[in-house]
């Protein structure tokens, strides 16, 4: 498959892709699930919440926090993760705009 041509697309498409890609895996969607149910800034206790090993965690925390899904504040030696509500306003605005335009209309 050749390189993506990003460029081709507005700032607005490579956003919404940049961000369903990083909710593309499993234990991503179970670290956002986690976070909204603590509801509250995590430090360390979400490796415990899952079947991986803490690097592997650490990987799919990083790509949630380059996606702007998540946020991470340092406290310490440990960093402390949350949702990242503006990111998801910005999906909520997307879907529904999609599902007020085709309501009624699909084929």
């Amino acid at each position: 498959m050749g390189a993506t041509k990003t460029e081709h697309f507005t700032e607005k498409q490579n956003l919404i892709a940049n961000i369903a890609k990083a909710l593309g895996h499993p234990a991503r969607i179970a670290i956002i699930e986690y976070l909204m149910k603590v509801n509250e800034c995590i430090c360390g206790d979400i490796v415990n919440e899952l079947p991986l090993a803490q690097p592997t965690v650490s990987q799919h925390l990083k790509e949630l926090k380059n996606a702007g899904l998540i946020k991470g504040n340092i406290e310490g030696t440990s960093i402390c993760y949350c949702i990242d509500e503006k990111t998801f306003d910005l999906l909520k605005d997307y879907f529904s705009n999609v599902i007020s335009v085709t309501k009624g209309k699909c084929c």
